[in-house]
Protein backbone atom coordinates (compact mmCIF):
# COMPACT_ATOMS: atom_id res chain seq x y z
CA UNK A 1 0.00 0.00 0.00
CA UNK A 2 1.36 3.52 -1.15
CA UNK A 3 1.91 5.73 1.89
CA UNK A 4 -0.09 8.88 1.11
CA UNK A 5 2.64 12.08 0.69
CA UNK A 6 2.18 14.88 2.76
CA UNK A 7 2.73 18.15 1.73
CA UNK A 8 6.09 20.12 3.12
CA UNK A 9 7.51 23.32 2.78
CA UNK A 10 10.32 24.13 0.72
CA UNK A 11 13.25 24.76 2.32
CA UNK A 12 14.08 27.93 0.15
CA UNK A 13 10.69 29.44 1.42
CA UNK A 14 11.50 32.32 3.60
CA UNK A 15 8.48 35.03 3.52
CA UNK A 16 9.27 38.10 4.98
CA UNK A 17 8.75 38.81 8.46
CA UNK A 18 8.79 42.04 10.59
CA UNK A 19 12.59 42.06 12.17
CA UNK A 20 14.02 41.27 8.50
CA UNK A 21 12.59 44.99 6.75
CA UNK A 22 16.45 46.23 7.53
CA UNK A 23 17.95 43.24 5.88
CA UNK A 24 15.67 44.21 2.39
CA UNK A 25 16.19 47.91 3.00
CA UNK A 26 17.83 48.86 -0.45
CA UNK A 27 21.07 51.11 -0.57
CA UNK A 28 21.01 54.45 -1.97
CA UNK A 29 22.77 54.85 -5.17
CA UNK A 30 26.37 57.30 -4.73
CA UNK A 31 26.61 60.57 -5.78
CA UNK A 32 28.30 61.59 -9.17
CA UNK A 33 28.24 58.33 -10.93
CA UNK A 34 28.44 58.06 -14.80
CA UNK A 35 25.93 57.71 -17.24
CA UNK A 36 26.61 53.96 -18.05
CA UNK A 37 26.49 52.74 -14.25
CA UNK A 38 23.23 54.76 -13.76
CA UNK A 39 21.92 53.29 -17.02
CA UNK A 40 21.97 49.65 -15.13
CA UNK A 41 21.27 50.62 -11.55
CA UNK A 42 18.91 53.56 -11.23
CA UNK A 43 15.25 52.53 -10.78
CA UNK A 44 12.85 52.39 -7.61
CA UNK A 45 13.71 50.99 -4.99
CA UNK A 46 13.34 46.68 -4.44
CA UNK A 47 10.13 45.47 -3.15
CA UNK A 48 10.31 43.17 0.32
CA UNK A 49 11.65 39.93 -1.95
CA UNK A 50 15.17 41.69 -2.73
CA UNK A 51 14.96 40.91 -6.24
CA UNK A 52 18.36 41.91 -8.39
CA UNK A 53 16.59 42.37 -11.14
CA UNK A 54 14.00 44.85 -11.28
CA UNK A 55 10.62 43.18 -11.65
CA UNK A 56 7.10 43.27 -13.94
CA UNK A 57 4.00 44.83 -11.69
CA UNK A 58 1.44 42.97 -14.60
CA UNK A 59 -1.50 45.02 -12.22
CA UNK A 60 -4.59 47.22 -13.28
CA UNK A 61 -4.61 48.65 -10.01
CA UNK A 62 -3.22 48.30 -5.90
CA UNK A 63 -5.08 47.48 -3.26
CA UNK A 64 -5.11 50.19 -0.31
CA UNK A 65 -4.92 49.20 3.14
CA UNK A 66 -7.82 51.71 4.02
CA UNK A 67 -10.49 54.28 2.90
CA UNK A 68 -8.43 56.98 4.76
CA UNK A 69 -4.98 56.14 2.99
CA UNK A 70 -6.91 55.78 -0.47
CA UNK A 71 -8.72 58.82 0.03
CA UNK A 72 -5.45 60.95 0.66
CA UNK A 73 -3.58 59.13 -2.25
CA UNK A 74 -6.21 59.74 -5.00
CA UNK A 75 -6.11 63.68 -3.15
CA UNK A 76 -2.52 63.15 -4.01
CA UNK A 77 -2.13 64.38 -0.54
CA UNK A 78 0.52 61.08 -0.03
CA UNK A 79 2.61 58.77 -2.25
CA UNK A 80 1.37 55.82 -3.09
CA UNK A 81 0.56 53.33 -6.00
CA UNK A 82 -3.24 53.61 -7.22
CA UNK A 83 -4.13 52.41 -10.77
CA UNK A 84 -1.74 51.83 -13.55
CA UNK A 85 -3.46 54.56 -15.97
CA UNK A 86 -0.56 56.69 -13.86
CA UNK A 87 1.03 54.98 -11.33
CA UNK A 88 3.03 51.73 -11.48
CA UNK A 89 6.15 50.78 -10.07
CA UNK A 90 7.60 49.35 -13.24
CA UNK A 91 6.68 52.36 -15.23
CA UNK A 92 8.55 54.26 -12.72
CA UNK A 93 11.24 52.09 -13.06
CA UNK A 94 11.75 53.18 -16.18
CA UNK A 95 10.75 56.78 -15.62
CA UNK A 96 13.60 56.97 -13.07
CA UNK A 97 16.33 55.65 -15.37
CA UNK A 98 15.71 57.66 -18.01
CA UNK A 99 15.48 61.16 -16.20
CA UNK A 100 18.67 59.82 -14.50
CA UNK A 101 20.01 59.20 -18.13
CA UNK A 102 19.00 62.60 -19.39
CA UNK A 103 20.14 64.57 -16.25
CA UNK A 104 16.69 65.64 -15.33
CA UNK A 105 14.74 65.87 -12.59
CA UNK A 106 11.68 63.40 -13.63
CA UNK A 107 10.12 61.60 -16.64
CA UNK A 108 6.82 60.76 -17.46
CA UNK A 109 6.47 57.07 -19.77
CA UNK A 110 4.05 57.43 -22.36
CA UNK A 111 2.42 54.72 -24.90
CA UNK A 112 4.22 55.59 -27.83
CA UNK A 113 6.92 58.54 -29.51
CA UNK A 114 3.60 60.12 -30.51
CA UNK A 115 1.44 59.98 -27.39
CA UNK A 116 5.00 61.80 -26.10
CA UNK A 117 4.32 63.93 -28.26
CA UNK A 118 0.49 64.53 -27.91
CA UNK A 119 1.08 64.77 -24.13
CA UNK A 120 3.59 67.43 -24.39
CA UNK A 121 0.89 69.63 -26.54
CA UNK A 122 -1.84 68.78 -24.08
CA UNK A 123 0.00 69.88 -21.20
CA UNK A 124 1.71 73.03 -22.13
CA UNK A 125 -0.79 74.51 -25.47
CA UNK A 126 -4.35 76.03 -25.32
CA UNK A 127 -6.20 77.56 -28.29
CA UNK A 128 -4.61 80.48 -29.39
CA UNK A 129 -1.44 79.71 -28.67
CA UNK A 130 1.46 79.24 -31.14
CA UNK A 131 3.93 76.50 -32.02
CA UNK A 132 7.55 77.26 -33.70
CA UNK A 133 8.59 73.99 -35.04
CA UNK A 134 11.29 73.15 -37.55
CA UNK A 135 10.47 71.85 -40.95
CA UNK A 136 12.62 69.15 -40.93
CA UNK A 137 10.74 67.05 -37.83
CA UNK A 138 8.85 63.32 -38.23
CA UNK A 139 6.20 63.68 -40.63
CA UNK A 140 3.97 62.39 -38.21
CA UNK A 141 5.10 65.35 -35.77
CA UNK A 142 4.22 67.85 -38.54
CA UNK A 143 0.81 66.43 -39.33
CA UNK A 144 -0.05 66.22 -35.12
CA UNK A 145 0.48 69.65 -34.73
CA UNK A 146 -0.94 71.43 -37.79
CA UNK A 147 -3.43 69.66 -38.32
CA UNK A 148 -4.83 67.52 -35.28
CA UNK A 149 -3.95 70.87 -32.52
CA UNK A 150 -4.93 73.42 -35.95
CA UNK A 151 -8.45 71.64 -35.37
CA UNK A 152 -8.43 72.99 -31.91
CA UNK A 153 -7.19 76.47 -32.31
CA UNK A 154 -3.51 76.06 -31.65
CA UNK A 155 -0.88 77.82 -34.57
CA UNK A 156 2.24 76.92 -35.92
CA UNK A 157 5.21 78.12 -38.06
CA UNK A 158 7.54 75.79 -39.41
CA UNK A 159 11.32 77.01 -40.39
CA UNK A 160 14.04 75.77 -41.46
CA UNK A 161 16.16 73.61 -38.66
CA UNK A 162 19.14 75.00 -38.75
CA UNK A 163 18.30 79.01 -39.68
CA UNK A 164 18.33 80.66 -36.30
CA UNK A 165 17.29 83.81 -37.57
CA UNK A 166 14.24 81.70 -39.23
CA UNK A 167 13.09 80.82 -35.70
CA UNK A 168 13.38 84.27 -34.38
CA UNK A 169 10.95 85.61 -37.24
CA UNK A 170 8.66 83.29 -36.64
CA UNK A 171 7.86 84.38 -32.89
CA UNK A 172 5.10 85.57 -32.09
CA UNK A 173 3.54 87.27 -28.72
CA UNK A 174 1.30 83.98 -28.07
CA UNK A 175 4.55 81.79 -29.06
CA UNK A 176 4.81 79.49 -26.24
CA UNK A 177 6.57 76.42 -27.51
CA UNK A 178 9.93 75.93 -29.88
CA UNK A 179 10.12 72.23 -31.00
CA UNK A 180 13.24 70.95 -32.44
CA UNK A 181 14.27 67.42 -33.38
CA UNK A 182 18.25 66.97 -33.42
CA UNK A 183 19.38 64.95 -35.62
CA UNK A 184 16.28 65.10 -37.87
CA UNK A 185 14.74 62.30 -39.39
CA UNK A 186 16.01 61.63 -42.10
CA UNK A 187 18.48 64.08 -43.20
CA UNK A 188 20.20 64.06 -39.77
CA UNK A 189 20.06 67.96 -39.61
CA UNK A 190 21.56 69.35 -36.48
CA UNK A 191 20.50 72.42 -34.74
CA UNK A 192 22.11 74.42 -31.90
CA UNK A 193 20.50 73.83 -28.93
CA UNK A 194 22.04 76.41 -26.52
CA UNK A 195 21.41 78.86 -29.37
CA UNK A 196 17.79 77.66 -29.95
CA UNK A 197 17.15 77.60 -25.60
CA UNK A 198 18.67 80.87 -25.29
CA UNK A 199 16.15 82.51 -28.45
CA UNK A 200 13.37 80.22 -26.79
CA UNK A 201 13.75 81.50 -23.32
CA UNK A 202 13.90 85.25 -24.37
CA UNK A 203 10.33 85.10 -26.05
CA UNK A 204 9.00 83.02 -22.91
CA UNK A 205 8.36 79.96 -24.72
CA UNK A 206 9.97 76.35 -23.88
CA UNK A 207 12.15 74.58 -25.84
CA UNK A 208 11.14 70.71 -26.20
CA UNK A 209 13.81 68.66 -28.59
CA UNK A 210 13.38 65.00 -29.69
CA UNK A 211 16.49 63.29 -28.93
CA UNK A 212 15.55 60.01 -30.50
CA UNK A 213 18.45 59.54 -32.77
CA UNK A 214 21.03 60.15 -30.40
CA UNK A 215 19.54 59.02 -27.04
CA UNK A 216 21.47 60.21 -23.61
CA UNK A 217 24.29 58.41 -24.36
CA UNK A 218 25.17 60.50 -26.90
CA UNK A 219 23.62 63.83 -26.27
CA UNK A 220 22.04 65.63 -23.52
CA UNK A 221 19.68 68.52 -24.34
CA UNK A 222 18.86 69.62 -21.09
CA UNK A 223 22.46 70.01 -20.27
CA UNK A 224 22.27 72.55 -23.11
CA UNK A 225 19.62 74.59 -22.02
CA UNK A 226 16.02 72.59 -23.46
CA UNK A 227 13.18 72.26 -20.81
CA UNK A 228 12.05 69.37 -22.14
CA UNK A 229 13.39 66.16 -24.24
CA UNK A 230 11.21 64.03 -26.24
CA UNK A 231 11.42 60.00 -26.63
CA UNK A 232 10.49 57.24 -28.70
CA UNK A 233 11.25 54.45 -26.21
CA UNK A 234 10.57 52.46 -29.54
CA UNK A 235 13.52 53.55 -31.20
CA UNK A 236 17.15 52.57 -29.60
CA UNK A 237 15.37 52.87 -25.76
CA UNK A 238 14.80 49.72 -26.65
CA UNK A 239 17.11 48.75 -28.91
CA UNK A 240 15.93 45.52 -30.12
CA UNK A 241 12.35 46.27 -31.65
CA UNK A 242 10.09 44.74 -29.23
CA UNK A 243 7.79 47.39 -28.31
CA UNK A 244 6.52 50.64 -28.66
CA UNK A 245 7.19 53.08 -25.92
CA UNK A 246 7.46 57.07 -25.31
CA UNK A 247 8.49 59.49 -22.81
CA UNK A 248 8.95 62.66 -21.56
CA UNK A 249 11.46 64.07 -19.49
CA UNK A 250 11.53 67.51 -17.67
CA UNK A 251 11.58 68.87 -14.10
CA UNK A 252 9.43 67.88 -11.75
CA UNK A 253 7.43 70.94 -11.68
CA UNK A 254 6.01 70.44 -14.93
CA UNK A 255 5.90 66.59 -14.94
CA UNK A 256 3.99 67.08 -11.64
CA UNK A 257 1.67 69.95 -12.90
CA UNK A 258 1.74 69.72 -16.65
CA UNK A 259 1.63 66.54 -17.98
CA UNK A 260 0.51 64.20 -14.88
CA UNK A 261 -2.98 65.66 -15.03
CA UNK A 262 -3.44 65.03 -18.52
CA UNK A 263 -2.38 61.81 -18.68
CA UNK A 264 -4.34 60.77 -15.34
CA UNK A 265 -7.45 62.01 -17.67
CA UNK A 266 -6.69 61.33 -20.80
CA UNK A 267 -4.69 57.70 -20.45
CA UNK A 268 -1.80 57.97 -23.06
CA UNK A 269 -0.18 55.07 -20.81
CA UNK A 270 2.94 53.12 -20.94
CA UNK A 271 2.27 49.69 -20.31
CA UNK A 272 3.93 47.72 -17.26
CA UNK A 273 5.28 45.15 -19.63
CA UNK A 274 6.88 47.80 -21.95
CA UNK A 275 8.05 49.48 -19.56
CA UNK A 276 10.29 46.89 -18.46
CA UNK A 277 11.66 45.80 -21.89
CA UNK A 278 12.60 49.63 -22.23
CA UNK A 279 13.94 49.54 -18.97
CA UNK A 280 15.95 46.31 -19.46
CA UNK A 281 17.27 48.27 -23.16
CA UNK A 282 18.51 50.85 -21.38
CA UNK A 283 21.18 49.12 -19.76
CA UNK A 284 23.09 48.06 -23.41
CA UNK A 285 22.19 51.73 -24.59
CA UNK A 286 25.78 53.38 -24.43
CA UNK A 287 27.43 50.61 -25.70
CA UNK A 288 25.13 49.79 -28.73
CA UNK A 289 24.99 53.39 -29.68
CA UNK A 290 29.04 53.76 -29.82
CA UNK A 291 29.24 50.22 -32.32
CA UNK A 292 26.09 50.76 -34.11
CA UNK A 293 27.45 54.79 -34.73
CA UNK A 294 30.40 53.09 -35.80
CA UNK A 295 29.59 50.79 -38.11
CA UNK A 296 27.36 53.83 -39.07
CA UNK A 297 30.24 55.99 -39.60
CA UNK A 298 32.23 53.16 -42.02
CA UNK A 299 29.12 52.83 -44.33
CA UNK A 300 28.86 56.27 -44.68
CA UNK A 301 32.34 57.11 -45.40
CA UNK A 302 32.02 53.89 -48.11
CA UNK A 303 28.88 55.29 -49.37
CA UNK A 304 30.53 58.64 -50.14
CA UNK A 305 32.93 57.59 -52.34
CA UNK A 306 30.13 55.52 -54.43
CA UNK A 307 29.52 56.66 -58.39
CA UNK A 308 25.57 56.08 -57.85
CA UNK A 309 24.93 57.66 -54.47
CA UNK A 310 24.69 61.54 -55.18
CA UNK A 311 24.94 62.57 -51.51
CA UNK A 312 25.28 61.22 -48.07
CA UNK A 313 23.66 62.74 -45.11
CA UNK A 314 25.46 61.79 -41.67
CA UNK A 315 26.81 64.10 -39.07
CA UNK A 316 29.81 61.97 -38.37
CA UNK A 317 31.26 63.24 -41.94
CA UNK A 318 33.28 66.40 -42.63
CA UNK A 319 30.91 66.99 -45.71
CA UNK A 320 27.82 67.52 -43.27
CA UNK A 321 27.05 71.07 -42.93
CA UNK A 322 26.84 70.63 -39.15
CA UNK A 323 29.62 68.13 -38.76
CA UNK A 324 31.61 70.55 -36.25
CA UNK A 325 27.98 71.22 -34.18
CA UNK A 326 27.44 67.13 -34.17
CA UNK A 327 30.47 66.44 -32.93
CA UNK A 328 30.30 69.10 -30.16
CA UNK A 329 26.80 67.91 -29.19
CA UNK A 330 26.63 64.40 -29.53
CA UNK A 331 29.78 63.54 -27.68
CA UNK A 332 32.20 63.04 -30.73
CA UNK A 333 29.83 60.69 -32.68
CA UNK A 334 27.59 60.97 -35.25
CA UNK A 335 24.98 58.68 -34.32
CA UNK A 336 23.43 55.45 -36.47
CA UNK A 337 21.10 56.48 -39.45
CA UNK A 338 22.78 57.68 -42.46
CA UNK A 339 20.68 58.56 -45.19
CA UNK A 340 21.46 59.20 -48.92
CA UNK A 341 20.49 60.12 -52.37
CA UNK A 342 20.05 57.72 -55.50
CA UNK A 343 21.48 58.80 -58.88
CA UNK A 344 18.98 58.79 -61.96
CA UNK A 345 16.53 60.86 -63.53
CA UNK A 346 13.60 58.02 -62.13
CA UNK A 347 14.68 58.77 -58.76
CA UNK A 348 11.82 57.03 -56.94
CA UNK A 349 12.33 53.75 -59.34
CA UNK A 350 16.31 53.83 -58.38
CA UNK A 351 15.15 54.29 -54.72
CA UNK A 352 12.81 51.40 -54.69
CA UNK A 353 15.17 49.12 -56.51
CA UNK A 354 18.14 49.79 -54.11
CA UNK A 355 15.58 48.96 -51.53
CA UNK A 356 14.35 45.66 -53.33
CA UNK A 357 17.58 44.24 -54.01
CA UNK A 358 18.94 44.40 -50.37
CA UNK A 359 18.71 40.81 -48.83
CA UNK A 360 20.38 41.41 -45.50
CA UNK A 361 18.36 44.52 -44.54
CA UNK A 362 14.76 44.58 -42.81
CA UNK A 363 12.45 47.21 -45.01
CA UNK A 364 10.64 48.01 -42.69
CA UNK A 365 9.84 52.24 -40.98
CA UNK A 366 11.17 51.72 -37.84
CA UNK A 367 14.96 52.20 -36.80
CA UNK A 368 17.04 51.62 -33.63
CA UNK A 369 17.04 48.35 -34.15
CA UNK A 370 20.25 45.84 -33.54
CA UNK A 371 19.22 44.97 -37.20
CA UNK A 372 19.93 47.36 -40.09
CA UNK A 373 16.96 48.29 -41.69
CA UNK A 374 16.23 50.57 -44.91
CA UNK A 375 13.34 52.23 -46.08
CA UNK A 376 11.75 55.08 -48.35
CA UNK A 377 11.07 58.07 -46.41
CA UNK A 378 9.06 59.70 -48.85
CA UNK A 379 6.26 57.05 -49.62
CA UNK A 380 6.54 55.51 -45.71
CA UNK A 381 7.25 58.00 -42.66
CA UNK A 382 6.57 61.20 -44.34
CA UNK A 383 4.26 59.61 -46.64
CA UNK A 384 1.43 61.45 -45.16
CA UNK A 385 2.83 64.81 -46.02
CA UNK A 386 2.53 66.85 -49.07
CA UNK A 387 5.36 66.96 -51.91
CA UNK A 388 5.65 70.12 -51.41
CA UNK A 389 6.00 69.95 -47.85
CA UNK A 390 8.39 67.13 -48.10
CA UNK A 391 10.59 69.41 -50.84
CA UNK A 392 10.31 72.05 -48.12
CA UNK A 393 12.25 69.74 -45.57
CA UNK A 394 14.57 68.36 -48.41
CA UNK A 395 12.72 64.90 -48.67
CA UNK A 396 13.29 64.08 -52.30
CA UNK A 397 11.84 60.35 -53.87
CA UNK A 398 15.73 59.60 -54.53
CA UNK A 399 16.57 59.57 -50.71
CA UNK A 400 17.26 56.43 -49.08
CA UNK A 401 17.84 55.82 -45.12
CA UNK A 402 19.58 53.33 -43.24
CA UNK A 403 19.40 52.93 -39.82
CA UNK A 404 22.79 50.43 -39.18
CA UNK A 405 22.48 48.05 -36.92
CA UNK A 406 24.95 45.27 -34.92
CA UNK A 407 25.48 43.23 -38.41
CA UNK A 408 29.03 42.97 -39.98
CA UNK A 409 30.11 46.35 -41.98
CA UNK A 410 31.65 44.18 -44.67
CA UNK A 411 28.37 42.47 -44.93
CA UNK A 412 25.82 46.01 -45.14
CA UNK A 413 27.95 47.06 -47.91
CA UNK A 414 27.56 43.80 -50.20
CA UNK A 415 23.86 44.19 -49.23
CA UNK A 416 23.78 47.64 -50.53
CA UNK A 417 25.83 46.66 -53.61
CA UNK A 418 23.17 44.02 -54.60
CA UNK A 419 20.96 47.14 -55.96
CA UNK A 420 24.02 49.84 -56.41
CA UNK A 421 25.37 47.62 -59.18
CA UNK A 422 22.52 47.04 -60.82
CA UNK A 423 20.99 50.78 -61.13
Amino acid sequence: MLKKQTQTTRAWHCPMRANESKEMTQKPLPPHLHIDTLAVRAAVDKSQYGENSEAIFITSSFTQPDCETAARRFAGEEDGYIYSRFTNPTVASMEKRLAALEGTEDCIGTSSGMAAVLLLCMGLLKSGDHVVCSQSVFGSTIKLIASEFGKFGVQSTFVSQTDLSAWKKAIQPNTRLFFAETPTNPLTEVCDIAELAAIAHDAKAYLAVDNCFCTPALQRPAQMGADIIVHSGTKYLDGQGRVVAGALCASHDMIKNKFIPVMRSAGMSLSPFNAWVVLKGLETLSIRMQAQSANALQLATWLETHPQVKRVYYPGLASHPQHALAMQQQSGVGGAVVSFDVTGQDSRAHAFHLIDSTQLMSVTANLGDVKTIITHPSSTSHGRLTEEQRLAAGIKQSLVRVAVGLEHIEDLKTDLLRGLETL
